[in-house]
């Protein structure tokens, strides 16, 4: 009989309450939700699942649920918000008199007065989302309870049998079951002892990593990630029964950071191949509501979050330095589409003060998967000069598309852009700029190049990813998964009550 798989969705359910669009880690996830679904998602072998707080265990989810909110998610179009566009804004008068009481303290008193005030308004936040969670889990468990009175009063009617409801995790879970985490479940603050309970109980974990940059680049990130990430790495990682990755450098890194910190594994890390392409693809290319974009041909895109790993800051000095070394018109504009995260208001001030290099810098501030569809299939090129990649996503993105990319030369960025991409050390700003200018100068060879792309790229499909998983957790990815009765998915009405 084959293991069955409970898939473990908390952390998209989590991450939709703070965040307008997904970033990677859900697309990728969703993706993997998504085959196995159509694949097994009638036999009863794959099963969604989400936290259950009060029993310090897991619940089921339909899978309506998990798939009616990424389209939200990711359908939703978001008008962007108003940031100015050129010169430095003054701070508020209250933080104005802030500032000037800090400055008035000793030096040796500074320090403590920030830590002091980061951790109040850490609570404060933690609060707050306390309070919502607990209103919105009231809300909740009175829906559910209503919908239950009537099912169970409509079954009870003369001459009707009870109708047979789905059980939950406590029921369901046996021995030898799979625990599987693809997402972010180090958010969850105590996820060791969700984990570890279900272990005592004869389940298996398994983990996807994506990275380990809140530990190996700590400078990177917000420093409450940086402790959260960490000591939830520290304590999951002896927890796995098997760890994937999403690249081979992923699981390098993670076999030598055990190695350095003298934390045992059960095994080898196992890289998966990571699918190409996300819905957006399927997107038609229909013009923004709330915003023009570029004219095709005549832009370079960059489809990342904004944060400082992700080194924008590079190709707004190298687009700075070829307005200084080409006529205008020679330059093609320089787009940034994606998220504005944290570390770079710098350079979204410079960005500003320069009047977004007097036009030729274009933010595309949370972009619809139509407008990257649009974006994408009307660049030039598409640049991604990061530091510090699990894999990278929008490299071979731009490869389906048919689009050349230039990449950073580090971590696994070369992995996924194998030999389409061309490199450069995304230290060395002059590096960056002779890579960028000869394909600027070089418009038949650039023409060339995505010949080439889109003669040799071979996508691969998300069931190949899906297929490396099962075969780790010794499933035949082949075989019909018809092996668990039904009758394990039944109970009465009345039990759910309880």
């Amino acid at each position: 009989m084959a293991a069955r798989l409970w898939i473990d969705v908390e952390d998209l359910f989590e991450y939709v309450r703070s965040n307008r669009r997904p970033s990677g880690i859900q697309r990728l996830a969703f993706e993997i939700y998504q085959t196995m679904q159509a694949r097994y998602g009638d036999t009863g072998m794959v099963q969604f699942v989400r936290h259950d707080i009060r029993r310090n265990s897991f619940r089921t989810v339909p899978w309506r649920e998990v798939t009616g909110l990424f389209e939200k998610l990711s359908e939703h179009e978001v008008a962007p918000s108003i940031r100015p566009e050129r010169g430095i804004s003054p701070h508020p008068p209250a933080r104005q008199l802030i500032r000037r009481l800090v400055h008035r303290l000793t030096p040796s008193l500074r320090p403590a007065l920030v830590d002091a005030a980061l951790t109040l308004s850490e609570a404060l936040r933690a609060w707050g989302r306390l309070a919502g969670e607990v209103r919105h889990g009231a809300r909740s468990r009175l829906r559910r309870l209503t919908v239950q009175i009537r099912r169970l009063a409509a079954n009870r009617r003369p001459g009707r049998a009870v109708a047979q409801e789905p059980v939950s995790f406590a029921e369901c879970a046996t021995s030898g079951d799979v625990v599987l985490a693809l997402g972010a479940p180090w958010s969850h603050p105590d996820y060791p002892a969700l984990v570890r309970m279900q272990r005592e109980r004869g389940l298996r974990f398994a983990l996807l990593v994506y990275d380990l940059i809140p530990i190996r680049r700590p400078e990177w990130c917000k420093r409450d990630l940086v402790r959260l990430f960490r000591a939830s790495v520290e304590t999951m990682l002896p927890l796995c029964d098997v760890i994937f990755a999403i690249s081979r450098a992923t699981a390098a890194d993670v076999e030598a950071y055990a190695r350095e910190n003298g934390v045992a594994l059960s095994g080898p890390v196992t890289p998966i191949p990571i699918g190409t392409g996300f819905g957006s693809q399927s997107q038609p290319a229909v013009t923004s509501r709330y915003r023009a974009l570029p004219t095709a041909a005549s832009y370079a895109l960059f489809v990342s979050t904004i944060e400082a790993r992700k080194n924008h800051t590079l190709l707004f000095r190298v687009w700075r330095r070829l307005l200084e070394d080409l006529p205008a018109e020679r330059v093609p504009t320089l787009v940034f589409a994606g998220h504005i995260g944290w570390l770079v208001d710098d350079l979204m001030q410079q960005i500003a003060n320069t009047d977004h290099l007097n036009g030729k810098l274009v933010v595309i501030e949370d972009p619809t998967d139509a407008e990257l569809t649009m974006l994408y299939r009307g660049c030039l090129f598409t640049v991604f000069p990061s530091f510090h990649e699990g894999w990278g996503l929008p490299v071979t993105e731009s490869l389906a598309f048919g689009k050349p990319c230039i990449i950073s030369n580090r971590t696994s960025l070369p992995e996924a852009g194998g030999k389409l991409v061309r490199s450069f050390d995304p230290d060395n700003l002059h590096d960056a700029y002779q890579v960028i200018r000869q394909v600027i100068d070089d418009r038949l060879g650039l023409a060339r190049w995505e010949a080439e792309v889109q003669r040799e790229f071979k996508p691969v499909p998300w069931s190949a990813t899906v297929d490396a998983i099962l075969t780790r957790l010794g499933h035949s990815p082949g075989a019909s998964a018809m092996a668990t009765p039904s009758i394990r998915f039944e109970c009465t009405a009345e039990r759910l009550l309880v």
